[in-house]
């Protein structure tokens, strides 16, 4: 019965924390995105179901960001985010890539692996 207690006020505790928005992580992909965007549902048809399984997607995880919500704490960015989808490659918290808008996949993954090329943590 303690144990449970313990966990019980644990859980109080830590749930601001949990709940709180996260600074983007080293190697992470940051979409913004607004509801109702054409290009962002061509990229979630496109590429998106295969993201994750490939090196970029392991190196830099995707993120998606409400562009009317704001910027993720602790984020620092080159400049304002004013289009959607506009993807921000962070590494540490700091933006070291961006691609400004979505045309097709193949100018995404080229963009996407100059950008990736450069990052000071990549993961295998």
């Amino acid at each position: 019965m303690r144990a449970f207690a313990g966990l019980i006020l644990a859980a109080v505790f830590l749930s601001p924390a949990v709940l709180a928005p996260r600074p983007a992580l080293a190697g992470e992909l940051l979409m913004f995105e607004r509801k109702g965007c054409v290009y962002c549902l061509k990229f979630d048809h496109e590429v998106a179901p295969i993201y994750e399984k490939t090196d970029e997607g392991r190196r830099a995880p995707l993120r998606r960001v409400d562009l009317g919500l704001g910027l993720p704490a602790g984020v620092a960015l080159a400049s304002p985010v004013r289009f959607s989808p506009t993807f921000v490659l962070v590494d540490h918290d700091r933006e070291v890539g961006r691609i400004t808008g979505y045309a097709s996949d193949e100018a995404f993954w080229g963009l996407l692996g100059a950008i990736t090329n450069g990052m000071a943590s990549a993961q295998p």
